[in-house]
């Protein structure tokens, strides 16, 4: 199982840099950058909160399951 990071699509819907958000949420621009490459092994509520309040969404549109066998199909096509 997978949870792919969709922060680099919101924060060009929503116009704003990384560097913007990091200075809005109150975290490091090395952390959220590790979040935003989908390198993070976890994510804090009080995290999420921020981060959905100040690009006014839902936290699905910052988080997405995936199974493993969309994983390996989507590896499998990229060959």
């Amino acid at each position: 199982m997978s949870i792919r990071v969709n922060l680099d699509r919101v924060l060009v819907e929503k116009r704003m840099s990384l560097t913007e958000l990091a200075d809005r949420v109150g975290i490091t621009l090395a952390n959220l950058s590790i979040l935003k490459t989908g390198k993070a092994k976890a994510v804090r509520f009080s995290t999420l909160n921020a981060l959905c309040r100040e690009l006014g969404c839902q936290p699905a549109d910052l988080l997405v399951y995936e199974p493993d066998e969309m994983i390996d199909e989507n590896l499998k096509a990229a060959e």
